[in-house]
């Protein structure tokens, strides 16, 4: 998730299990398929295994409750020259499938000389799926009534105190720093005193958390779809709806191009018109398809024209999570998401300023206004905020950024490298986290081989045509 605009799909919540006995052994991590050990797990997959590594809850207190963390490898296809540990973001999103995905992609390359190590981070998956029912808010069009917005952050607020008390150390620990720990302590477990890592989204932030605390355990690092260095979710809710209003209008201008397909209007303001009058009669569901990447435009025009039609847009339902092996294995958690979010971004918790905050979005930015979501997820969130901090480091670095993506601006990147240092690549798209979908991820491969970086730009995959 990595992070979105819109809102995230709410896994049902089960409570948290005794901790199961973490399975490694001695020298070394107990390696079993994922197919074999894993319930859920796609039974043809003969090539990802799965380990078990047991943290602590609390760095602060090693010797106290312990969980464990869940480790996905793919082993190199040729000569060894380490590993590389990923994560795909979120936060909140699972990430033992990414060596899968990774090894399938462009930047599958990485994979002949490194083994490629996913892990789900605490709270999220196999590794202590935190079990809070939260409130999700979603994207409104126009502006709610006042009492009835206000009755939804008192639901909001009521979810996070009720979270913090039923789980107060698990989620006072859910930080960045506290699973960039967990990250040197499954480096420990893979017996490397150096470890690659390659982060998208969200996981650029662990990353560069990480390597704050661990340069000299960093070989290699690349982080694609850059957060900004200091985390406001306030800041990240106003960024991203000014850039998605500018993908508002490019995609009224592309449906323009192509009104002989569309019939919604031969210029750009005709379209924006009737594409609002949609969103005006059918709510979140359209709105949540006016800001998307080129590469969805085909598909989200076909979808428009058929409501304009009469048809009724299709909301996807997501299943149950489950804890440890014996579970389903889950996407993305809602709960840790907020929990990280609120535990670290000194934003506002009260209700008046986040509504005039949402107001002052919509005055300025009236397409776009309305998608913010992570201001209002810390509503009432009961703990102080303690907010990142990075530092420049010596291990070789390479930022991805997108200059037109709105999820996480090509702004962020810049400010991220001016703090931490590193070279930027720029990839002349607007999608989220792509670089391995595309042939310039050899530059990743490369970079993995011989630590070599580059400020080169890359092409992006070309505006589709319907």
């Amino acid at each position: 998730m990595s992070i979105t605009r819109f809102a995230v799909p709410l896994l049902a919540a089960v409570a948290l299990l005794p901790v199961v006995p973490a399975v490694a052994a001695a020298g070394g991590l107990s390696w079993q398929l994922c197919s074999a050990v894993a319930r859920g797990w796609d039974p043809d997959d003969q090539r990802t295994e799965c380990a078990l590594v047991p943290v602590p809850v609390d760095y602060a207190d090693p010797g106290g409750p312990k969980i464990d963390l869940a480790v996905s490898r793919i082993r190199a296809t040729g000569e060894r020259a380490g590993a590389v540990l990923l994560n795909p973001g979120g936060p909140g999103q699972s990430g033992l499938g990414m060596p899968g995905s990774i090894a399938d992609s462009h930047a599958g390359g990485i994979g002949l000389h490194h083994d490629l190590v996913g892990f789900d981070p605490r709270g999220v998956g196999y590794s202590a799926d935190l079990p809070c029912q939260m409130e999700s808010p979603e994207p409104d069009p126009g502006v709610p009534d006042r009492d009835k917005a206000r009755e939804a952050a008192e639901r909001i607020a009521k979810a996070n105190r009720e979270c913090v008390d039923a789980h107060p150390a698990f989620v006072r620990n859910l930080t960045t720093p506290t699973i960039a720990r967990d990250m040197d302590r499954i480096r420990e477990a893979l017996g490397e005193d150096k470890i690659g890592y390659y982060g998208v989204s969200w996981g650029t932030a662990l990353g560069a958390q990480y390597r704050s605390l661990f340069d000299e355990h960093v070989d290699k690092m690349l982080l694609d779809s850059v957060m900004p260095p200091d985390l406001s979710v306030t800041t990240m809710d106003d960024d991203q709806a000014t850039a998605g209003e500018n993908t508002f209008h490019d995609f009224a201008s592309w449906i323009a191009r192509y009104d002989s397909v569309y019939h919604f209007g031969t210029t750009e303001p005709q379209v924006a018109k009737v594409l609002l009058e949609l969103r005006d009669k059918y709510g979140a569901t359209v709105n949540g398809m006016l800001a998307n990447p080129r590469r969805e435009w085909p598909d989200l025009a076909k979808q428009l024209v058929a409501i304009r039609a009469g048809d009724q847009p299709v909301v996807k339902k997501t299943t149950p999570s489950g804890f440890g092996w014996d579970g389903e294995p889950s996407a993305f958690n809602h709960a840790q998401q907020a929990a990280l979010l609120c535990n670290e971004s000194p934003s506002p918790r009260d209700f008046d300023t986040i509504w005039q905050h949402r107001l002052d979005h919509m005055k300025r930015l009236p397409v776009a206004g309305g998608y913010g979501l992570y201001e209002q997820l810390c509503v009432g969130w009961p703990l102080a905020a303690r907010p990142w901090v990075f530092e420049k480091g010596t291990s070789p670095l390479q930022l991805v950024g997108h200059l037109y993506e709105p999820v996480t601006p090509i702004g962020w990147a810049l400010a991220m490298q001016h703090r931490i240092g590193g070279a930027l690549m720029t990839v002349e798209d607007d999608a989220h986290g792509s670089l391995s979908s595309l042939p310039c991820a050899d530059a990743a491969v490369t970079f993995f081989d011989t630590g070599r970086t580059t400020s080169a730009s890359c092409a992006g995959a070309p505006t589709p045509k319907p």
